[in-house]
């Protein structure tokens, strides 16, 4: 038998009929690994929309019909007059911020808050050991996702204060890098399209929580004879509390 003759046959055949056999086989693997590629993007997906869409156990804001709309907050009118009567002592003293009393002042703000198409509305607070955390429910066509503020108040050796974000969430999403590069730019872009009054102590706490700038923590007491200087900030479990200095 002449194999050389056999082999020519062989692969003759192959080429009229017997590719086609492995050419579907290769295009049914590669429609396999389409399918599961796929549905492995899916999966991925649907794991980051439940991740932003996570509403976190804590967050339990105040329903605005527990009070009359452009009610003042009696706790604000409480808390003022703590800091008032304690600055008129002349000594340093102490003020306790319950969680509470926060979370009433800041149902009572202005809300919703709308930029570019977003709301923002119905924030709540939760003080935990060494972090003070803000929430809010963000409105993005229709989609509503739980926002997370982590803050954390630090003073340093000069007594300067610095309150720095130390995470922020969208769910259960840790976006804080990429969160406060943007933020960075928009507070250097507003400072340089608007005249601001840097000296406030409004634009101070913004710079500080936007830029890392610690600033020196002095506020008004609505005595104008009288501020206040804070000495010491320590946030516990349900609690703020502050060691003020009455300057004159």
């Amino acid at each position: 038998m002449d194999l050389s003759k056999t082999e020519i046959r062989d692969r003759a055949e192959d080429s009229q009929g017997r590719k086609k056999p492995r050419l579907k086989k290769r295009k049914k693997s590669r429609l396999k690994r389409l399918v599961c590629w796929l549905f492995i993007d899916l999966v991925v997906a649907a794991l980051i929309l439940a991740g932003l869409l996570y509403r976190p156990g804590r967050y339990r804001p105040i329903g605005s019909g527990s009070f009359k709309p452009g009610q003042v907050s009696p706790y604000l009118t409480y808390l003022h007059s703590e800091i008032y009567n304690g600055a008129q002592l002349g000594e340093a003293f102490n003020v306790v911020v319950s969680q509470d009393g926060i979370n009433d002042m800041i149902a009572r703000g202005d809300w919703p808050l709308e930029h570019e198409g977003v709301l923002l509305y119905a924030p709540a607070a939760v003080l935990e050991p060494g972090t003070a955390v803000l929430m809010a429910t963000a409105n993005v066509r229709g989609l509503e996702f739980v926002v997370t503020i982590e803050l954390e108040a630090k003073i340093d050796e000069r007594g300067l204060l610095n309150l720095q974000v130390g995470k922020l969430k969208i769910g259960a999403m840790n976006i804080t890098p990429v969160a406060k590069m943007i933020a960075k730019k928009m507070y250097t872009e507003q400072v340089a399209a608007v005249e601001v009054d840097t000296e406030a102590w409004q634009t101070k706490v913004t710079a500080s929580l936007l830029n890392d700038e610690a600033f020196e923590p002095v506020f008004p007491t609505g005595d104008r004879k009288i501020r206040v200087r804070v000495e010491k900030v320590t946030i516990q479990k349900g609690e703020l509390l502050l060691r003020l200095i009455p300057i004159r």
